[in-house]
């Protein structure tokens, strides 16, 4: 007979068979139910998440453009301010320039001055004096040397200002270097998205680097750096205007100077000339007295020899009348002057014969007394006018050569004058060229 085999292990019975399905069953609903609330919340947070991270992106976004914007301004205030301080610089580098060439043309003048100067030590003689022209042109020296170092002063100024401009300069370029560079990096960060290639992930990004400033810190810097330009630039524009008054005022000193020493030379010049003009009149009359006093001593001289004959006709006469024999040898020892013996002439009838030539003999000898001394006066006359004559040549010589300088001086000075007359410089140039050889040719014949 067949028997049934059974499977070995625990039966369970229909009521736990039931359990098991019942909790089975509610177990599952449980977890679907506890899934449901997961997938729901997980959309919830999802939503919330996908909104809060485009949000915080746009955010980020947002601040990111107003700092691009904020660096492009500030930026662009530092470019402006650079701008005026390259064009300040500029200008101050041309206000430099202008008074460094008006310091360099000072060289003219001063050359003219002293060359003016050590001209008229030419001068000799009584014409060798310290007068108005002399005075003016070492205060013309004087002046040139008080521009030169007000200029010289300028200069330096400037060169120092030039260097708080540039080292200003330098410091807007180096902020604005940074400032482009940030704006750089914001822009890039601006330009990234999610999509973008070159986003990864980064270690601890959210530190803080080393050297980070405050927002205030980072606009502060900026400022100080546009201010410290723009005062440099407000000091540099102070000194400009310095400069072109001390540029005027020493203008307008030369000028002023020039005109006085100018004025001095000529009217020097004018007193020299009628000074020469005088001694060339004085000249023209001695002369032409010595001479006519020359021809009046040779007169002398002719008078003087001519008394000699008759004065031997006389002492040969009366020597000859001792010889007479006996009392014919009749004389008067008595002296007559002329007045009694023209009345014993008249009282005798003209027979004393020996009167009459002791006194011929002694009116000749009278006469040739008489013509001697004129004669000595005269050429003592002579002598004198000659002497006069000579150093009125000597100082008219020196007079010349004098005149010849000053000349010399107004044309060396008309080179001071960019507009002078040139028919004047030519009209002086060539009387200075035609007085200095005539005031030196006398001068070896003083000598």
């Amino acid at each position: 007979m067949a028997t049934l085999s059974a499977k070995p292990g625990q039966r369970l019975s229909v009521s736990d068979w039931q359990s098991g399905s019942q909790l089975l069953s509610s177990t599952a609903e449980h977890l679907r139910l506890q899934s449901q609330q997961i997938r729901q919340e997980g959309r919830a947070l999802r939503n919330e998440t996908t909104v809060q991270t485009r949000w915080d992106e746009q955010d980020s976004q947002r601040r990111l453009t107003e700092r691009v914007q904020d660096v492009s301004r500030l930026k662009e205030a530092l470019e402006l301010c650079l701008q005026d301080a390259d064009t300040e610089i500029e200008a101050l580098s041309a206000v430099k320039g202008d008074t460094e060439s008006l310091l360099a043309a000072m060289t003219l003048p001063l050359d003219a001055a002293v060359e003016c100067l050590t001209l008229r030590e030419g001068r000799r003689g009584d014409d060798l004096v310290r007068d108005a022209v002399e005075v003016e042109l070492k205060k013309e020296v004087e002046v040139i040397g008080g521009v030169q170092r007000a200029l010289q002063q300028r200069v330096s100024q400037a060169f120092e200002q030039i260097c708080l401009l540039q080292e200003a300069r330098q410091q807007l370029v180096f902020d604005l270097q940074n400032k482009s560079e940030a704006l750089g990096v914001d822009q890039t960060c601006l330009s990234l998205t999610v999509t973008s290639p070159l986003i990864s992930l980064k270690p601890n990004p959210s530190r803080v680097p080393n050297g980070s400033t405050s927002p205030q810190q980072w606009e502060q810097f900026s400022q100080y750096n546009r201010s410290r330009a723009q005062e440099e630039m407000k000091t540099s524009l102070q000194l400009r205007e310095a400069m072109r008054v001390t540029i005027s005022q020493t203008q307008n000193e030369l000028e002023a100077q020039r005109v006085a020493t100018d004025f001095a030379l000529r009217k020097r010049s004018h007193e020299l000339e009628r000074a020469r003009e005088e001694l060339l009149w004085q000249q023209r009359l001695t002369q032409k007295e010595a001479q006519e006093l020359e021809q009046d001593i040779r007169g002398l001289e002719r008078d003087l020899k001519a008394k000699t004959a008759p004065l031997k006709l006389a002492h040969t006469r009366l020597e000859t009348r001792t010889t007479r024999p006996g009392v014919d040898l009749c004389r008067d020892q008595v002296y007559l002057s002329s007045y009694s013996w023209i009345l014993l002439q008249r009282a005798t009838g003209g027979r004393q014969v020996q009167y009459g030539l002791v006194d011929e003999v002694t009116q000749l000898e009278a006469t040739i007394t008489a013509l001697k001394q004129k004669l000595a006066q005269s050429q003592h006359s002579l002598q004198t006018l000659q002497e006069q004559l000579s150093q009125i040549e000597k100082d008219l010589s020196y007079k010349t050569e004098a005149l010849a300088l000053d000349r010399r001086c107004l044309e060396t000075r008309q080179k001071l004058i960019p507009n002078a007359e040139t028919h004047y410089r030519e009209r002086t140039s060539a009387t200075a060229s035609q007085l200095l050889p005539q005031a030196r040719s006398h001068v070896p014949q003083l000598v």
